[in-house]
């Protein structure tokens, strides 16, 4: 095989790889908006964590808040967040909560007015005498320092309707983005239909390449035959033509 060869069979690899991986994300990106299409607030549940979506720009950046000590940066607009959901079991759930501290992302159920969820980040948590904790939460995007405001969750307090529904373990703004498009048309024919398309067209490519290889293939094969068919011809030609010098020659016994 060719440089020339290896090169192209590389690049074709890698392109199989991008495709795939294109079509693995746009499917996973189909699924999650399915589930989160059937469950009331929006959250798909996979494997115990919940993806939820962040609508609002209060967890954006911001030049008053450092968080880059922090696992769980700030987090866009429209990002989806993977929320491990706080158990229910009441010693798993002390254990969960004492493992909580200040610089984790919160997704959480809110009064405001409505309840409402919201994704913030904890600024403080302080253990109660009588149990739980006090969290204090707030959003990273400030206009100032002090701009933010912030929401407070007693953990002991089972009939509130302030409570925690789990902690952000990771984030991907661009799964977000694909589960907001494929709420419109354009992104359905975007993230389904145009790599689906592109898959079918390289196999076609493939299918032709592999036919158009073999086709070369059994022509050469073919010449190769008639090459050897016209030698094996002169060396048996070659052949005669010595056999028939040889019967020419006089016989040097005879007699005068």
């Amino acid at each position: 095989m060719g440089k020339g060869d290896t090169t192209k069979k590389v690049f074709g690899i890698i392109g199989n790889v991008i495709v795939w991986i294109i079509a693995i994300f746009a499917i996973f990106a189909v699924f999650v908006t399915l589930l989160s299409k059937k469950d009331g607030e929006g959250a798909a549940t996979i494997f115990g964590y919940q993806l939820r979506f962040v609508e609002t720009g209060s967890m954006e950046k911001s030049e008053y808040t450092d968080v880059s000590g922090y696992k769980i940066k700030s987090i866009p607009a429209r990002s989806c967040v993977f929320v491990q959901v706080a158990p229910k079991d009441e010693a798993k759930k002390a254990e969960w909560y004492a493992d909580l501290k200040v610089g984790d992302v919160l997704t959480f159920k809110y009064a405001y007015g409505t309840q409402v969820v919201i994704t913030h980040r904890i600024v403080g948590i302080e253990p109660q005498e009588s149990g739980g904790y006090k969290i204090s939460l707030q959003g990273d995007n400030k206009s100032s320092p002090d701009a933010a405001g912030t929401q407070v969750i007693y953990t002991a307090d089972a009939t509130s309707y302030n409570y925690v529904i789990g902690k952000v373990t990771g984030q991907s703004y661009l799964l977000g983005l694909a589960v907001y498009a494929l709420k419109t048309p354009v992104g359905i024919v975007l993230i389904v239909i145009v790599p689906c398309l592109i898959i079918i067209a390289l196999r076609v490519i493939q299918i032709i390449g592999v036919l158009g290889a073999d086709k070369e293939e059994k022509r050469k094969a073919e010449q190769e035959s008639q090459k050897n068919e016209i030698e094996e011809l002169k060396r048996q030609l070659e052949q005669l033509k010595a056999t028939n010098a040889e019967s020419e020659k006089p016989d040097g016994d005879g007699k005068n």
